[in-house]
C-alpha cells in the first residue's frame, strides 16, 4: 500500500503541474492573438518612409550636417538586443542569446568596444554575467507593444550616438516568423545608409528642383528619428508575438507530457493496486489454510 499511496503523490503533484502549464498556455495564446495583429503593421508606411529619406538626401547631394546620417571610425559599438523579462519559453531566450553573443564577439574580435542596451531581464543578466558594459536595462516591457515605448528607445539611441558614446548600433532580436519558429535577426541601424534604399520606377522621377519648407536638411532631421522609432517598434512587437508563441508551445508540450505522464502514472497505480490486493487475498486464503 505504501507504492500506491507514493504513486498518488506523484499524480496529485503532476495534476496541478498540468493546471498551471494549461493556464499559462491558455494566457500566453490570448495575448498572442492580441499581439499578432501589429506584426507587419506599418511595413508600407516605414518601406516608403525609407524612400522619402533617401530621395531628401539625394537631392542635398548627402552634404546635410546629421550625425545620424555621418558614418566615422568605429571605436564602441552598440548592440540593443530584445529578449523576455521571464523564462519558460522553449529556447526564445537561449537561441536569441546565443545568437547576439556570437555577433557581439565578431564585432569585439576586431578591436572594437561594446556596449550593450538591453531590452528584456534576461538580456541584461546574461551580459552582466559575462562581464559586458550593459549601457542601458529596459526591464519593464510590455506585453503589447505602444509607440511611445519605441520612441523612448529611440531618444536614448539617438542620444548615444549623437554623443559618440557609439560609432554604430546594431538591433538583435527574435524575427517572428510563425508560433513555433522565430528567427534571431542582427538589424544595423545607425549610421543610416541610404545606399540601402533601392529606387523604384517612381524614386528615379524624383527632381532637384522641388521646394522644401522649411528646407530639405530640417525635414530629413525629422524623417530620421520617425523612421527610426518605428524600426525599434517593429522589432518590439516581433520579439513579444515570438516571446508568446514560444511560451506557449512551450506550455502546449509541458501539458501534453503532464497528459502523458498521468496516463503512466494511472497504469502503475492500478497495477500497484491489484498487486496489493491479490497479496492480501493470498495472505487470507494462506491464512485459513493454516487454521485449517
Amino acid at each position: 500500500m505504501a507504492k500506491t499511496r507514493e504513486i498518488k503523490r506523484r499524480m496529485q503533484s503532476v495534476t496541478n503541474t498540468r493546471q498551471i502549464t494549461s493556464a499559462m498556455k491558455m494566457v500566453s495564446a490570448s495575448k498572442l492573438r492580441r499581439a499578432q495583429g501589429f506584426v507587419g503593421a506599418g511595413e508600407q508606411y516605414r518601406d516608403k518612409l525609407k524612400q522619402v529619406i533617401g530621395e531628401v538626401a539625394h537631392v542635398g547631394g548627402m552634404s546635410f550636417d546629421s550625425l545620424l546620417l555621418k558614418a566615422r571610425p568605429v571605436k564602441r559599438a552598440g548592440f540593443m538586443v530584445f529578449a523576455s523579462n521571464k523564462g519558460l519559453a522553449g529556447g526564445y531566450n537561449s537561441s536569441l542569446l546565443n545568437f547576439a553573443l556570437a555577433e557581439v564577439q565578431k564585432v569585439e574580435a576586431e578591436g572594437i568596444d561594446i556596449g550593450i542596451m538591453a531590452v528584456g531581464r534576461k538580456a541584461a543578466d546574461f551580459f552582466k554575467k559575462r562581464g559586458y558594459q550593459v549601457d542601458l536595462a529596459a526591464l519593464d516591457t510590455v506585453d503589447i507593444p505602444e509607440m511611445s515605448d519605441s520612441e523612448a528607445l529611440a531618444r536614448y539611441i539617438t542620444s548615444a550616438y549623437t554623443s559618440e558614446q557609439y560609432d554604430q548600433v546594431t538591433v538583435i532580436y527574435q524575427k517572428f516568423k510563425s508560433a513555433m519558429s522565430q528567427t534571431p535577426v542582427a538589424v544595423p541601424i545607425l549610421p543610416f545608409q541610404t545606399k540601402e534604399v533601392e529606387e523604384d520606377e517612381e524614386s528615379k522621377t524624383f527632381h532637384d528642383d522641388y521646394i522644401f519648407e522649411p528646407n530639405a536638411a530640417e525635414i530629413l532631421e525629422a524623417l530620421l528619428p520617425l523612421y527610426l522609432s518605428n524600426q525599434l517598434y517593429a522589432a518590439l512587437v516581433d520579439a513579444k508575438v515570438g516571446e508568446h508563441g514560444a511560451r506557449m508551445t512551450a506550455m502546449t508540450a509541458a501539458t501534453d507530457n503532464a497528459t502523458d505522464l498521468l496516463a503512466t502514472l494511472e497504469i502503475s497505480f492500478n497495477r500497484a493496486r491489484q498487486t496489493a490486493i491479490t497479496n492480501e487475498i493470498t495472505e487470507i486464503v494462506a491464512g485459513a489454510d493454516a487454521l485449517g
